[in-house]
């Protein structure tokens, strides 16, 4: 199965968009996996339901700081070098999907939502294009470890 496919079965399967991105990657990555989900719950529906940065690129990049981040109170270049990785990664979703933000993929009007998710039913599934998204960050992410060998 490839990265797409488990992050998109992973979102079928109900884990949220964050957690489906974190979880498709947990083998690269030295933590366990239910930490990793607990982790990434908090920035599902645009961070919360708030519509904001999408939980699949929230998800790539926390992905992108275990792989590849720093640890200590770093400035300069370290610190540099690493946000324009992440920008690098925001480029290519905003290439594909022509923003970051939630909202504005799903084409809403509403900043902060109602806390509550909706259920997942096949009409849900239908009218959401989350699942695709989920894999476009999935096929960014790995296309771009792939161009950054880790290490």
């Amino acid at each position: 199965m490839s990265r797409r496919e488990a992050a998109m079965a992973n979102f079928k399967n109900g884990y949220n968009c964050s957690q489906s991105i974190l979880l498709a990657f947990a083998d690269m990555i030295p933590v366990d996996r239910e930490i990793l989900s607990r982790m990434a719950s908090s920035f599902g529906g645009g961070m919360g339901r708030l519509r904001e940065v999408c939980g699949s690129v929230s998800g790539m990049f926390m992905v992108a700081g275990f792989l590849y981040g720093y640890a200590g109170p770093e400035t300069g270049q370290v610190k540099a070098d690493h946000y324009a990785r992440i920008q690098e990664l925001a480029r290519r979703f905003e290439e594909k999907h022509g923003t970051i933000v939630c909202r504005e993929m799903l084409g809403l009007t509403v900043r902060h939502d109602v806390p509550t998710p909706e259920a997942r039913t096949q009409e849900y599934y239908k009218k959401r294009p989350c699942g695709e998204i989920i894999g476009d960050a999935a096929e960014i992410l790995e296309q771009y470890i792939q161009e950054n060998p880790i290490g």
